[in-house]
């Protein structure tokens, strides 16, 4: 156990990720409205490699009652990762599921410090 630097900020724009190997896990790490989030690179409904799977967002919708019209609208642009393998998605800013919140990804803390981006296993 210990702290790990994985990047630099410089490297990690909002929206993208960095993979790394840490201790023998594979870690990805994603920028989230400026904030940084570490994941284990594992997909907890069948062990795929969560991390390397597509980045995008949700819709949401809104229905009016008395015109009885649906608004959409998409949100979170690349706060949401599908897993390759089966197309689970999970939040990226809480690590939930999207549709079982009660599903979570395994998360580490993150911290910058001089530019460094440091993931605590």
């Amino acid at each position: 156990m210990g702290e790990h630097v994985v990047g630099q900020t410089d490297d990690l724009s909002e929206g993208n990720r960095i993979l790394a190997e840490i201790e023998g896990r594979e870690i990805g790490v994603f920028c989230v409205d400026g904030e940084y989030r570490a994941y284990v690179n594992w997909c907890v409904h069948q062990g795929g490699p969560i991390c390397e799977g597509n980045l995008t967002g949700k819709q949401e919708a809104e229905f009016d009652r008395e015109n009885l019209k649906t608004d959409l609208e998409w949100t979170d642009e690349d706060g949401v990762v599908a897993c390759p393998w089966h197309g689970w998605e999970f939040d990226l800013e809480s690590g939930e599921n999207i549709t079982q919140k009660d599903v979570q990804l395994p998360s580490y803390p993150v911290r910058v410090e001089d530019g460094d981006i440091i993931v605590t296993l």
